[in-house]
């Protein structure tokens, strides 16, 4: 009998030592999908999430399109006004861009001065629309209401027989022909 209570002993102790390391393991996965700067996902988490993308594109035809943003001349940002405030300033685009897209939508800092933006169900015209009203959002809102920020958006709309990478790819270059542009 005592042999019994001692195995149900050592069962609960093992229970609770699983749950505890499967808290940790969810906690670590969060983690690995985060930027450690803006309250958002990270490039990871966002290339994922474009794999979804075109799979339901070439499977089902449904729209969708990416957004790559850069924060225009942080680096005028940071020499200005200190590194810290260049930080504050990628938050504050972060919450700008949470804030102006709809709730299944998902944005990503994926790296350094850009963002990524999936607009699912929406084709190239809408993700124009959607882009100049980003950046719009973004220039009306200065940081401490005095440091002005802008960006620049590309769009690719994704494609049947895209990549991830390929998608991605096209909606860089496009920024940068935005960029350009001014």
């Amino acid at each position: 009998m005592d042999s019994l209570i001692d195995l149900e002993r050592e069962n609960a102790v093992l229970r609770a030592y699983v749950a505890e390391l499967e808290e940790r393991l969810k906690l670590l996965e969060r983690l690995a999908d985060s930027d450690t700067l803006t309250p958002l996902p990270n490039r990871r988490f966002f290339m994922r999430a474009v794999e979804r993308a075109v799979a339901q594109r070439a499977r089902h035809g449904t729209p969708a399109a990416l957004l790559f943003l850069d924060v225009d001349r942080l680096k005028e940002i940071n020499d200005a006004n200190g590194h810290s405030v260049g930080d504050e300033a990628l938050v504050h685009t972060a919450w700008v861009l949470r804030e102006k897209v709809r709730t299944g939508d998902v944005v990503a800092r994926i790296g350094g001065d850009e963002f990524g933006v999936l607009l699912d169900y929406t084709d190239e015209a809408a993700a124009a629309e959607k882009a100049a009203a980003l950046c719009a959002a973004i220039a009306e809102r200065p940081l401490h209401g005095r440091i002005g920020i802008s960006c620049s958006i590309g769009i690719a709309a994704l494609q049947p027989d895209d990549t991830p990478e390929a998608a991605l790819a096209r909606a860089d270059a496009a920024m940068y022909k935005s960029k350009r542009r001014g």
